[in-house]
């Protein structure tokens, strides 16, 4: 029997409901990049990325090709930097509807 669609969706947000994770993916929407520049640009144990970036591979949201002694990593599709764009967009308006006190709920900070 097929997940349902809304089911999937969880797991995707569930699989993304990481820091280390968003910020990847937030980075690889200019271009791929190795491993060493994603380490130095996210400065955590280079464990915890590696162990974030095969969450991501296993996923199939981000893929991974070895070039020489680097492993260069990319997204999987554009529609994957499509969708941090539209998280910016959607936490840009909350922060504005907080920050107007139109809606109730915590701070966020772009």
């Amino acid at each position: 029997m097929p997940v349902p669609l809304y089911q999937a969706k969880a797991e995707l947000f569930r699989m993304l409901g990481h820091p280390v994770r968003i910020r990847v993916l937030e980075l690889l929407q200019d271009g791929p990049m190795p491993v060493r520049e994603l380490l130095a640009a996210i400065e955590v144990e280079r464990s915890n990325l590696s162990q974030q970036l095969a969450i991501l591979r296993r996923s199939g949201i981000v893929t991974s090709t070895r070039e020489k002694d680097t492993v260069v990593y990319s997204l999987s599709a554009g529609d994957v930097a499509d969708l941090m764009r539209a998280s910016r967009r959607v936490l840009t308006g909350l922060v504005g509807e907080v920050a107007a006190g139109h809606v109730p709920g915590p701070r966020l900070s772009p």
